[in-house]
Protein backbone atom coordinates (compact mmCIF):
# COMPACT_ATOMS: atom_id res chain seq x y z
CA UNK A 1 0.00 0.00 0.00
CA UNK A 2 1.66 3.53 -0.76
CA UNK A 3 0.58 5.85 1.98
CA UNK A 4 2.11 8.58 0.08
CA UNK A 5 -0.69 8.22 -2.44
CA UNK A 6 -3.31 7.75 -0.30
CA UNK A 7 -2.37 11.06 1.26
CA UNK A 8 -1.82 12.80 -2.08
CA UNK A 9 -4.93 11.53 -2.92
CA UNK A 10 -7.32 12.67 0.00
CA UNK A 11 -5.63 15.94 0.18
CA UNK A 12 -6.48 16.97 -2.89
CA UNK A 13 -10.30 15.65 -2.50
CA UNK A 14 -10.57 17.29 1.35
CA UNK A 15 -8.41 20.37 -0.64
CA UNK A 16 -12.04 21.08 -2.95
CA UNK A 17 -14.15 19.99 -0.06
CA UNK A 18 -14.80 16.51 -0.73
CA UNK A 19 -17.71 14.83 1.11
CA UNK A 20 -17.41 11.96 3.35
CA UNK A 21 -14.05 10.35 2.65
CA UNK A 22 -12.91 7.38 3.26
CA UNK A 23 -10.67 4.71 2.60
CA UNK A 24 -10.15 1.23 2.89
CA UNK A 25 -7.05 -1.32 3.30
CA UNK A 26 -8.55 -3.81 0.76
CA UNK A 27 -5.04 -6.46 0.46
CA UNK A 28 -5.97 -9.36 1.45
CA UNK A 29 -9.75 -9.35 -0.43
CA UNK A 30 -8.34 -8.05 -4.06
CA UNK A 31 -5.11 -8.58 -5.98
CA UNK A 32 -5.81 -5.84 -8.22
CA UNK A 33 -5.08 -3.04 -5.85
CA UNK A 34 -4.41 -2.39 -2.40
CA UNK A 35 -6.50 0.70 -0.87
CA UNK A 36 -9.63 2.02 -2.04
CA UNK A 37 -10.61 5.58 -1.59
CA UNK A 38 -14.31 6.82 -1.92
CA UNK A 39 -15.65 10.29 -1.76
CA UNK A 40 -19.02 11.93 -2.83
CA UNK A 41 -19.45 15.18 -4.47
CA UNK A 42 -22.19 17.41 -4.22
CA UNK A 43 -22.85 17.89 -7.77
CA UNK A 44 -22.03 16.09 -10.99
CA UNK A 45 -19.98 19.10 -11.81
CA UNK A 46 -18.23 18.71 -8.32
CA UNK A 47 -17.58 14.88 -8.43
CA UNK A 48 -15.74 15.89 -12.19
CA UNK A 49 -14.05 18.45 -10.61
CA UNK A 50 -12.78 15.95 -7.54
CA UNK A 51 -11.39 13.33 -9.73
CA UNK A 52 -9.57 15.91 -11.99
CA UNK A 53 -8.11 17.44 -9.16
CA UNK A 54 -6.77 14.02 -7.65
CA UNK A 55 -5.40 13.01 -11.25
CA UNK A 56 -3.86 16.33 -10.95
CA UNK A 57 -2.66 15.82 -7.53
CA UNK A 58 -1.41 12.61 -8.07
CA UNK A 59 0.46 13.20 -11.32
CA UNK A 60 2.84 16.66 -9.78
CA UNK A 61 3.61 13.71 -6.75
CA UNK A 62 4.95 11.42 -9.66
CA UNK A 63 2.20 8.99 -9.98
CA UNK A 64 0.22 7.95 -12.94
CA UNK A 65 -3.62 7.04 -13.84
CA UNK A 66 -4.17 3.48 -15.60
CA UNK A 67 -7.13 4.26 -16.33
CA UNK A 68 -10.53 6.84 -15.91
CA UNK A 69 -14.07 6.38 -16.21
CA UNK A 70 -17.39 8.28 -15.81
CA UNK A 71 -15.46 11.48 -16.54
CA UNK A 72 -18.45 12.40 -18.92
CA UNK A 73 -21.72 12.12 -16.96
CA UNK A 74 -19.74 12.07 -13.90
CA UNK A 75 -22.42 10.66 -11.80
CA UNK A 76 -19.70 8.11 -10.49
CA UNK A 77 -15.83 8.26 -11.66
CA UNK A 78 -13.53 6.30 -11.24
CA UNK A 79 -9.63 6.88 -10.68
CA UNK A 80 -7.25 4.38 -11.09
CA UNK A 81 -3.55 4.65 -9.92
CA UNK A 82 -2.79 1.04 -9.87
CA UNK A 83 -2.23 0.47 -5.93
CA UNK A 84 -4.93 2.62 -4.93
CA UNK A 85 -8.71 3.02 -6.72
CA UNK A 86 -10.36 6.42 -6.31
CA UNK A 87 -14.35 6.11 -6.23
CA UNK A 88 -16.20 9.88 -6.57
CA UNK A 89 -19.97 9.53 -6.80
CA UNK A 90 -23.20 10.93 -6.03
CA UNK A 91 -24.57 10.30 -2.67
CA UNK A 92 -27.43 8.86 -3.91
CA UNK A 93 -25.45 6.50 -6.55
CA UNK A 94 -22.94 6.18 -3.32
CA UNK A 95 -26.11 5.11 -1.10
CA UNK A 96 -27.16 2.92 -3.99
CA UNK A 97 -23.89 0.73 -4.21
CA UNK A 98 -22.37 0.88 -0.48
CA UNK A 99 -18.99 0.40 -1.60
CA UNK A 100 -17.79 0.44 1.76
CA UNK A 101 -20.08 -1.95 3.08
CA UNK A 102 -19.08 -4.63 -0.02
CA UNK A 103 -15.48 -4.25 0.64
CA UNK A 104 -15.29 -4.25 4.23
CA UNK A 105 -17.27 -7.46 4.15
CA UNK A 106 -14.22 -10.26 4.72
CA UNK A 107 -15.24 -14.09 3.59
CA UNK A 108 -15.80 -15.08 7.33
CA UNK A 109 -18.69 -12.91 7.84
CA UNK A 110 -20.41 -14.52 4.52
CA UNK A 111 -19.78 -17.49 5.84
CA UNK A 112 -21.20 -16.75 9.43
CA UNK A 113 -24.03 -15.71 7.07
CA UNK A 114 -24.86 -18.72 6.07
CA UNK A 115 -25.43 -20.39 9.72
Amino acid sequence: MNDNLTAVVVAALEDIKGQDIVWLDVRGLTDVTDTLVVASGGSTRQVKALAEHAIEAGRKAGFQTIGVEGLETAEWVLVDFGDLVLHVMLPATRAFYELEKLWSLRPEDLRRGEE
